[in-house]
Parts: C-alpha cells; sequence; structure tokens
C-alpha cells in the first residue's frame, strides 16, 4: 500500500508543479521536470534512477568451480528531488529507495518499516564559505562510499567499502573551503549525528558519532566535481589530484560497523563500546586516465558483545584494515576499461583479497551507461570463485 501512496504523490506532484511553475532546462541527464517559481521563490528538480543488475557466480570448491548462480535484480529504483526555498542560500535534497535491496534492513529500531528514505537533508550556506546541513545524508568518510553509485567506475563498490564505510546518518554538518593559493583549495567537514544509521526512530540508543574530514586539491578543483565521479569523462587537460583524510569516533556505539551492522544485542540490553574508524583516499585525473585509492582502519574498546554470565553472543565489531586500488583509462568514444585490487585484513584472521576487471560503454556519460566485470576472491589465500556481472544505468 506504502508503494501506491508513493505514486500517487509522485503523479501529484508532476500534476501540480506542470500547471504552477516554468520549466527549466529539459534534456536528459539533467531531470525528468526542472521548475523554477516565476518569482524565483523555489526550485524543484525530479529524476528518477533505474539499476537493471545480472550476476553470475562460481565458487570454487574440491578443486573446480561449481555450478553457475545466476540472478537478476532491480538494485536500485530511486526518485531524487533537489532544488533551493525562499533563496538559493537554501537547498534541499530528497531521495526516495523503491528497490527491495534499497528498503531492506527493517527492524524494530525503524519501526518495522521497510527505509525508503535514503537522504532528506537542507543545506543552508549562511556565511560566506560556511555550509549547515540538518538531516539525513552520507557521513564525510571514504571516497569510494561518498561517490554516488549512479557515478562508478566500476558495476559496484569494494570489499574494503562493504566492510569499513560509514555510510547514512541524521545529524548536523559544517562545511567550509578556502584557497591557499590561486589554484591550492582545502575543504574541511565536520558532522556531528546520531550514530545508528539512517530511519531509526527508536531515539539515541548509544552515544553520539563525530566525524571530521580534510581534503586538499592542489591543483584546482575538478571539472563537474569530478574528483567525486569515477572516471575521468571530462579528460582533465591538467593533472588533477584530490587527498582526503577522516576519522569518525561512535561513541558507546551499538551496532557492529560503528552506525551499521547488526544491533549487539545482550541478555541485559545492548552492548556498547567507542568505535573508532580512519579512512585516507586519493583521486587523480588527467587525459582520460584514473586512479583511485583508499585506506581504511577500523578499532574498537570492546568488540566482542558478552552476556551478564560472561558468554560471548558471537557479535563481533569487525575491526582491521583494508586497501584499494582501482586505475581506469577512457578510450575512444567513451569506452573504458578499468582494474581494481582490494584486500581487508579482519582481526578475526579472515584475509579477502579482490581483482576485479571492468569495461563501460558511457553513452550519455554516467547518465546513460552500460557496465561490465568480472571478479576473482580469495579468502586466507584460497581460491573461492568468480562474479561476473553486467548492469545498466538509466538516471534522467
Amino acid at each position: 500500500m506504502r508503494m501506491y501512496y508513493l505514486a500517487f504523490l509522485a503523479i501529484f506532484f508532476l500534476i501540480f508543479t506542470s500547471q504552477a511553475q516554468e520549466t527549466k532546462n529539459l534534456k536528459f541527464g539533467n531531470g525528468m521536470v526542472n521548475f523554477i517559481a516565476k518569482d524565483s521563490s523555489f526550485s524543484v528538480k525530479f529524476a528518477p534512477r533505474i539499476q537493471f543488475l545480472t550476476s553470475a557466480n562460481w565458487k570454487y570448491e574440491d578443486g573446480q568451480f561449481g555450478d553457475t548462480n545466476t540472478n537478476f535484480l532491480i538494485r536500485r529504483a530511486r526518485l531524487k528531488f533537489n532544488g533551493f526555498a525562499y533563496s538559493p542560500k537554501l537547498q534541499y535534497k530528497i531521495e526516495i529507495g523503491l528497490s527491495n535491496r534499497d528498503i531492506s534492513g527493517g527492524s524494530k529500531y525503524t519501526g518495522n518499516t521497510p527505509r525508503y528514505i535514503l537522504d532528506a537533508v537542507i543545506k543552508w550556506n549562511f556565511h560566506k564559505n560556511f555550509v549547515l546541513w540538518a538531516g539525513q545524508t552520507k557521513l564525510p568518510g571514504n571516497r569510494e562510499r561518498v561517490i554516488s553509485s549512479a557515478n562508478l567506475q566500476l558495476v559496484d563498490r569494494s570489499i574494503l567499502n562493504a566492510r569499513f564505510n560509514i555510510d547514512r546518518d541524521i545529524g548536523f554538518q559544517v562545511r567550509h573551503h578556502f584557497n591557499v593559493s590561486e589554484k591550492f583549495v582545502i575543504r574541511e567537514i565536520f558532522s556531528f549525528a546520531q550514530g545508528e544509521g539512517r530511519n531509526v526512530v527508536t531515539g539515541n540508543e548509544g552515544g553520539f558519532q563525530y566525524t571530521g574530514r580534510l581534503e586538499f586539491l592542489p591543483f584546482g578543483t575538478f571539472k563537474s566535481k569530478g574528483d567525486y565521479k569515477g572516471s575521468d569523462l571530462k579528460r582533465e587537460a591538467t593533472p588533477k589530484v584530490a587527498f582526503g583524510i577522516s576519522y569518525d569516533f561512535n561513541n558507546n556505539a551499538v551496532r557492529n560497523l560503528s552506525n551499521r551492522g547488526v544491533y549487539m544485542e545482550t541478555d541485559t540490553g545492548l552492548h556498547e563500546t567507542n568505535i573508532s574508524t580512519f579512512f585516507v583516499d586519493a583521486m587523480f585525473k588527467y587525459k582520460g586516465v584514473s586512479i583511485m585509492t583508499e585506506f581504511a582502519n577500523r578499532t574498537a574498546e570492546k568488540p566482542i558483545a558478552i552476556n551478564s554470565d560472561g558468554t560471548e553472543t558471537g557479535i563481533i565489531v569487525q575491526e582491521g584494515n583494508g586497501f584499494n586500488f582501482m586505475s581506469g583509462y577512457l578510450l575512444k568514444h567513451n569506452w573504458e576499461v578499468t582494474g581494481r585490487y582490494s584486500i581487508v585484513d579482519l582481526k578475526n584472521k579472515e584475509e579477502s583479497t579482490q581483482y576485479t576487471l571492468g569495461i563501460s560503454k558511457y553513452i550519455v556519460g554516467h547518465k546513460l551507461k552500460v557496465q561490465t566485470d568480472i571478479t576473482y576472491l580469495s579468502v586466507n589465500g584460497l581460491n573461492e570463485g568468480l562474479l561476473y556481472r553486467l548492469q545498466v544505468d538509466v538516471h534522467f
């Protein structure tokens, strides 16, 4: 029934705005509808998105690859709204997920309802280069996670991101940037969040989450914010590089991946522990060549959830390190070949390594593209199998 409500609201929105607003810049990739009020008091851009994924994997057992397991999936189906209200200095973004993968993860902590809302955030440029964000959105963690899933260079993110990213949360962020010289730009971000992830309705179960990030762009900004987009689609004429460093501290965290993962429930309530996550990353682009690399580290003061009688619950904070390196080259006619190496070394003595080779065809940049890749995975030095994926992305 909720899906019908969402569809009705979307149709109502389209009818209402078509009667009340002026249409601006209607072009594929720039939003299905794009309105600015006649008195310039607000704007709304609406952009749906579909991502279709098919995959096949072969598990390696007893010295040979087993039967093929296949899967067809609507990986992402989303509705995005953004614009400004009252003044261009007060912007907003709303993103709603509709696919099963988008809305999964509901629990008593989310009111036993699907997690439809991805982003719901207000951005207020209150003084010069200072911007205050309030609401639910991505925290300023590793670069790979902050890059939109619509702008990825391969079919999906790496195992480093799967293990260590700090995803979305509800709270406040203050962002600022300044120029050291004519080109050298430094960005600062500080976030104060609830610490339990997105769509939580039960209040603050543990402590709060604090995140700080610094970014350095010594050769100036990238074209079209390319430091947060995969591939060098703009073919930078001069070398561009961005360095980033993030530190996240989740005080009395109650989930085993900081603000993600399972809740660490015991017979007396929720296990609480301080979790620290550290990231270093870099992005380089020049004449179709792109390189991105990341390092991640996570530690916890009391990583093992324990019952009142001293027995372990089996839930453990995933501590360890991760490293990720990927590089691509954009050929003529916007074909691209990309390779990625990722390794995750956890304290529970699990070491996972992935090698991925991908080919992408950008038809209209990241707005309309076809991507395919193949991945080899090993765990503790043993062959775990192969994964093949093919994905089509359409983003209006």
